[in-house]
């Protein structure tokens, strides 16, 4: 016998757990499916960045939106998912890149944005003292910050599950197949039905699609960070640079989080990555050259998660181009965490009402596939 609920997510990264906390908010009763445990994947171990700066052109709007929910945050959740907004600084480091970091912002104000502001070295080294004297300066975001992951997407699964969601984690969905005007999958021993179904599933999202007849160019990939002993408070912001792979961040306890993108070798079917130990020394280099005061810093830990890329850069977001009750929230390509709170709003308002004022017509799975439309 199959339970039916309103709708069916697969996946408890943020992106699923927020889109089921927001059906549940807009009285909707849905089930969530992760194979693993929510937040056990890309979600639970990125670097934590609450970041608007510097996004592709076509995410800006659904950034935006996600932004008013971040300053909001302990109000949904109960939690303040140890969010801090002490802006992110892009740094150029030279002038070549300050000249790019120029066209940049006037591009941004052309189109109506003014979240993003070009700073002179003077308000470089203001924010960022420890800085190499070098920099000429760069961009910064100032409402942006970051946010502890695991904990996070732990918070909304919990408030969702609160709520009224069904949450089933350690079992896969499967058998995913759409009969009588529902969607079907089975969850072990289990069948859910639902009008709608939510692909949420992160670097198995393109499978699904796939499987459902919307191949779309997606791979799977394994962005690595790491952890530093503790050091002297030198930086609030989380910087990040215009040229190189850098994000940076220092907590409260003095220890600092790098990463930037740097990728490892994953092993999707086994929920494994192997660490790439030359590009890690790449991004401790990095480090060395542009802050001094990490010289005396030792590594003390580096981790990988696994996530989709896809080809363009930017995450397919919307209903699907084929099928009735289907949507899809995947492929956010290393840069999905912030949006997760605004993506799951957005996706409730489509389900719910049949669209939004937010936004996203360039992020649609039809891109693909402009012979459906």
């Amino acid at each position: 016998m199959s339970r039916n609920v309103d709708a069916i997510v697969v996946g408890g990264g943020i992106h699923g757990c927020s889109t089921a906390l927001h059906l549940c908010l807009a009285g909707l009763k849905p089930v969530l499916i992760e194979k693993d445990y929510a937040g056990r994947h890309a979600s639970g171990v990125n670097a934590g960045g609450v970041r608007q700066l510097s996004r592709h052109i076509p995410e800006i709007p659904l950034s935006i939106r996600s932004m008013g929910i971040w300053e909001k945050i302990k109000d949904l959740l109960d939690d303040d998912c140890s969010f801090e907004s002490h802006g992110q600084v892009l740094v150029a480091e030279n002038e070549e890149e300050l000249a790019v970091c120029r066209a940049r912002v006037a591009e941004l104000n052309g189109l109506g944005f003014t979240h993003e502001e070009l700073i002179d070295a003077t308000e470089l080294r203001r924010l960022v003292p420890a800085v190499a004297e070098t920099c000429p300066g760069g961009v910064i975001s100032r409402r942006d910050g970051a946010a502890n992951p695991a904990q996070t997407t732990t918070a909304f699964r919990r408030k969702a599950q609160l709520l009224g969601a069904t949450v089933r984690e350690g079992v896969a969905a499967s058998n995913i197949r759409y009969s009588d005007g529902l969607w079907h999958v089975d969850v072990g021993v289990e069948t859910f039905a639902a009008p709608v179904l939510v692909n949420a599933a992160g670097a198995w999202a393109g499978r699904i699609a796939a499987a459902l007849g919307e191949p779309v160019p997606v791979e799977t990939v394994a962005p690595m960070l790491m952890i530093t002993s503790r050091v002297p408070h030198f930086i609030d912001p989380v910087v990040i640079l215009r040229g190189r792979k850098l994000s940076f961040k220092q907590f409260s306890n003095g220890t600092v989080l790098i990463g930037g993108g740097h990728l490892a070798t994953p092993y999707q079917d086994r929920n494994e990555t192997v660490l790439d130990w030359k590009s890690l020394a790449t991004s401790a280099r990095t480090v060395f050259e542009l802050f001094p005061v990490m010289r005396s810093a030792t590594i003390v830990r580096a981790w990988a998660g696994i996530e989709a890329k896809m080809k363009d850069d930017i995450p397919v977001f919307g209903p699907s181009s084929r099928h009735k009750g289907l949507y899809h929230q995947f492929g956010f390509s290393l840069h999905g965490f912030q949006l997760g709170p605004g993506a799951g709003a957005v996706m409730a308002e489509l389900i719910v009402n049949g669209g939004t004022q937010t936004r996203i017509s360039d992020l649609g799975i039809d891109r693909f596939h402009p012979t459906t439309l």
